[in-house]
């Protein structure tokens, strides 16, 4: 067993048996597999079989599993170890398997063993080992995260203050991890801790960028202290759309469904803002028993963007829900004459379940077949969902196998669905191509990453 070719595996999900894999055995049956399997290499099986013998009370059985996988000085299976001992309130063992791999220099490691610590009372300890390493965006978080327990918000507040004030001269490569707008959201989240809150709404609004990876902190915190006056205000200035949807879900919370409809018919003169912003608005209507006027709000705007598949996936997806299947096919056939009437698979098979809800399955699949792609790798696994949502999983498998490189867990799935265990396996440990080395040496953030 190597560390390499197991971290290789888990990332890629090749040439294994993935997780969701495993928990399909599983619920089949086949304990008996999980087990053979766990020992043979397989991860994802090892990890579901520890915790099933740890659930048992069997806890020396459940390491025992894991020991081969241990000695590899995989990281992935050292936490998992970890976890399981915590889990079974073996606290001390669990901190020291996770120190002997800090001490050795894993990159990982530290974030992980000093949570563990502040978890069970060890709070200073785990802030004097995070303190040195502020200007690291994963450790600053964690600092922050522990900072209360240890009696450290001051100290850790002085020090992101610091960061905050410094403004990058060579974005990204100047800060290389905790950036400046990161650091005054940090900061945000110690003042609104320590009941500042004013202040830490004054804060978040010097930052640069408003919303980061989909959330903003600013609007999740004034929606949290009930502040709907000023989340009013962001929501009508924030180009994204997100302050205007923390304001219509506190809204809705608080039963004013009608003052969330207003919120959202406001899209303001961002595309970004108005298309998230309508798509929530159509399922706000649904849930509300206005699935006709959702179903409407949804095509205005997919009238709107042309080809957006997304936006087209939302259509007939609240079609589907509201049982008017015949709405999203009228707009996907208008979509299609316009045309020409050529459509790429992409965003023709949207429109199968549409057909299976309105004129049956093998309908659906006729149509699937006709179409230019209908033979291909990627088309497989929509055929095949058609086929096994009927109770028609052989046929199922017979589209899959015709591609089964490229559909080896849908096909695998079914296959145990059918109880061919013995042959899931053949198709999901194939191995593919020998994977990259991994690197022993120190961790560096310098680019090229």
């Amino acid at each position: 067993m190597d560390a390499a070719d197991l971290d290789y595996r888990a990332r890629a999900r090749s040439g294994c048996i993935p997780p969701e894999l495993v928990s399909r055995l599983l619920e089949r049956g086949h304990v008996d597999v999980v087990e053979l399997q766990a020992g043979r290499g397989e991860w994802f099986c090892a990890l579901a079989w520890a915790r099933l013998l740890g659930e048992q009370g069997r806890q020396g059985d459940a390491l025992e599993v894991l020991a081969p996988y241990l000695v590899t000085g995989w990281w992935t299976a050292v936490v998992a170890a970890a976890e399981l001992l915590e889990g079974w309130e073996r606290v001390d063992e669990a901190i020291e398997i996770t120190r002997v791999r800090m001490e050795a220099g894993h990159p990982m490691a530290l974030e992980f063993y000093t949570r563990l610590l502040a978890r069970h009372g060890r709070s200073e300890e785990a802030f004097t080992l995070l303190r040195p390493h502020i200007g690291e965006l994963s450790l600053a978080v964690a600092l922050v995260d522990v900072a209360a327990a240890a009696d450290g918000d001051g100290e850790a507040a002085a020090l992101l203050a610091a960061r905050a004030e410094h403004r990058c001269s060579d974005f990204p490569w100047c800060c290389r991890g905790l950036d400046r707008g990161t650091a005054i959201g940090l900061l945000a989240t110690i003042h609104e801790r320590q009941g500042r809150i004013d202040e830490a709404i004054v804060l978040l609004r010097t930052r640069d960028a408003i919303s980061v990876n989909g959330q903003d902190q600013l609007a999740d915190l004034l929606a949290r202290h009930g502040r709907t006056g000023e989340l009013r205000a962001c929501a009508a200035t924030e180009e994204l759309g997100y302050a205007g949807q923390r304001l219509a879900e506190l809204l809705e919370e608080r039963g004013d469904a009608e003052g969330a409809i207003a919120v959202y018919r406001q899209t303001g003169d961002s595309s970004l803002r108005r298309v998230s912003m309508t798509v929530q608005l159509a399922w706000l209507l649904a849930r509300h028993g206005r699935g006709n006027e959702a179903i409407d709000v949804m095509r205005v705007q997919a009238d709107a963007r042309k080809g957006d598949d997304w936006v087209l996936h939302a259509l007939s997806d609240l079609c589907l829900d509201q049982g008017r299947p015949e709405v999203g096919l009228a707009h996907l056939d208008a979509l299609a004459a316009a045309r020409g009437g050529e459509e790429e698979w992409d965003l023709y098979w949207i429109r199968l379940p549409l057909i299976a809800a309105r004129d049956g399955v093998d309908e659906a699949i006729a149509q699937a077949r006709s179409h230019p792609e209908g033979a291909t790798s990627y088309a497989a696994p929509h055929i095949a969902e058609l086929l096994a949502g009927a109770g028609r999983t052989e046929e199922a498998v017979t589209v899959l196998e015709q591609h089964a490189s490229a559909n080896s867990h849908d096909l695998a799935g079914y296959l145990i669905d059918l109880g061919r265990v013995e042959d899931a396996l053949a198709v999901l440990q194939r191995r593919t191509s020998r994977p990259p080395e991994l690197s022993h040496g120190t961790w560096h953030d310098d680019p090229p990453f």
